[in-house]
């Protein structure tokens, strides 16, 4: 059986946090051991209350032992072990939501506290191995293994039906859908050193608390805890399901020790190929991938795009900014002959749009594109890094909303980049290049319009520049070649400009060869 990249979320060290308390030569005196999460009464502060008391202790690793019969499994066992939907969360209780619960194993081995919240008090929720059906019968094993996370189901795409909507899973990677898409791209609690060559450190939800939603309600309230070597946090996410799903995104960061490259609200997903860059690919499709582009909305009102690329070594950009007002890793492409996919169907794939709440200050959106050679890995990650460290013993708030949507959800006045395309110039010394731009701000453009590009290059030599109607499409194309001489990178930008303004976004690109 191919594995699919879906199930392959990369996962952390974590475990429950009774496990924190394990004895053993190594722990402190209990006066000095981390606090738990625990059941008893429950407000909207107690995570944050909790976070904040384990950051003033010393990371302990968690204990991912599991039992011999379960300890090894791979793919196919792991995928056999399901949540019967009959014994489901809420199921059978009138109200529009219902949770399954996920089993430990493969790649997945902490143990996770989930508790349901009603009427301000918290209960831990109780682990039965017949909550699942096997389909290897010797892999039930009578132990209270515990959960290693969940996922929410509603009506999304039919009144009779509950559909899952969203799944938290694997150190704090979460994905969701809105009304008739399919699992693509991931966002997570917290990123640190990504792309950094000391290594990344994976923060992990070690426990979740599920507030019980009161018949009628359409959305449905998680509380999460984060906890790392370097970190913990408090998160409260309020979802609502629909034709754009939301997640109103509060969060607060209680740094253990200083951190350089704080990563929030990131965003990972996965670029294979398409037009712009299939060079090393030999694929029968014209593209693949969960998404195309990154989009940057600016504090000063710039709109960016920045096309992804599966490059040969890691690549590492930083877009500077100043209270931004969104960014995302985007889906534009949306019909099926985009990529000849029946099985994986990327043209249902969410895009992910971070729309900050509050001020943010100065830092940048960056974007860390690492090589892969198939579309199993995600090698796509995106978030915003403020300019300052976080510092040992500091408070760090951070709300958000989170946009699982079709596109972006906000409109503009600004054509976009429809397409981008690069190949080889006829002379095999430089590049081809071909932007499509479309909108409403060229719909109206007769032909004799003057149109010209604005473009630019780091380096090397833009040359032959072309700027004409694309009648197919209702926009307009430029087209250029490229000549990097001895660079081995190069930034390239552009955009469409009328007689007195800029008709599009702004197209920023890095070529590497």
């Amino acid at each position: 059986m191919v594995l699919s990249r879906r199930d392959l979320v990369q996962t952390a060290t974590g475990a429950s946090l009774a496990a924190l308390l394990a004895p053993g030569p190594a722990r402190a005196r209990a006066a000095d051991r981390a606090p738990t999460a625990a059941p008893g009464p429950f407000d909207g502060a107690t995570v944050r209350r909790l976070a904040q008391a384990m950051a003033r202790h010393p990371y302990q690793a968690p204990d991912e032992r599991l039992p011999a019969a379960v300890g090894s499994l791979d793919f196919d066992q792991y995928r056999g072990i399901r949540f019967r939907k009959d014994v489901a969360l809420w199921r059978g209780q009138g109200l529009n939501f219902q949770v399954e619960f996920l089993p430990r194993g493969f790649l997945y081995r902490p143990r996770i506290d989930i508790f349901e919240v009603q009427d301000g008090q918290a209960a831990r929720l109780g682990y039965d191995p017949d909550q699942f059906s096997y389909e290897d019968p010797k892999l039930r094993v009578p132990d209270a293994l515990g959960y290693s996370g969940f996922r929410i189901h509603t009506p999304i795409n039919r009144p009779d039906y509950y559909d899952e909507i969203c799944v938290f899973q694997g150190a704090s990677y979460f994905r969701a859908v809105a009304k008739g898409q399919l699992y693509g791209l991931s966002a997570r609690g917290f990123a640190n050193g990504t792309g950094d060559s000391r290594g990344e450190e994976f923060a992990l939800f070690r426990a979740f608390w599920l507030e019980r939603p009161q018949p009628g309600m359409s959305a449905i309230v998680v509380h999460a805890l984060l906890d790392s070597p370097a970190v913990t946090g408090a998160f409260r996410f309020t979802i609502r399901p629909g034709e754009e799903t939301i997640f109103d995104v509060e969060s607060v960061l209680y740094p253990r020790h200083a951190i350089d490259g704080p990563g929030v609200a990131p965003l990972t997903g996965m670029f294979y190929f398409d037009a712009n860059d299939r060079q090393h690919v030999d694929d029968a499709r014209p593209a693949a991938h969960d998404s195309e582009g990154l989009s940057m909305w600016t504090g000063k009102g710039d709109q960016i795009w920045r096309p992804l690329a599966n490059p040969v070594d890691l690549q590492f950009s930083a877009f500077s900014d100043v209270t931004p007002k969104g960014y995302g890793l985007m889906q534009r492409k949306r019909a099926f002959s985009d990529f000849q996919d029946l099985a994986l169907d990327y043209q249902k794939r969410p895009s992910l749009w971070i729309e900050p709440i509050g001020d943010w200050g100065e830092g940048a959106v960056d974007l860390v594109e690492l090589p892969t050679p198939n579309e199993v890995n995600d090698n796509i990650v995106a978030f915003w890094r403020p300019k300052a460290p976080l510092a040992a013993g500091g408070e760090y708030a951070y709300t958000y909303r989170m946009h699982w949507c079709w596109d972006n959800p906000w409109t503009s006045t600004l054509a976009r980049v429809a397409e981008t395309r690069i190949g080889a110039t006829v002379d095999h010394k430089g590049r081809f290049v071909i932007l499509d731009f479309a909108g409403d701000a060229l719909r109206a453009l007769g032909a004799d319009a003057r149109l010209h590009a604005d473009l630019g290059a780091s380096v090397g030599e833009i040359r032959n520049v072309v700027v004409e109607p694309n009648p197919p499409i209702q926009g307009w194309r430029i087209t250029f070649e490229f000549y990097p001489g001895a660079a081995r990178v190069a930034e390239l930008h552009g955009r469409l400009m009328g007689e007195q303004a800029a008709l599009s976004e702004t197209w920023a690109y890095r070529w590497t060869p």
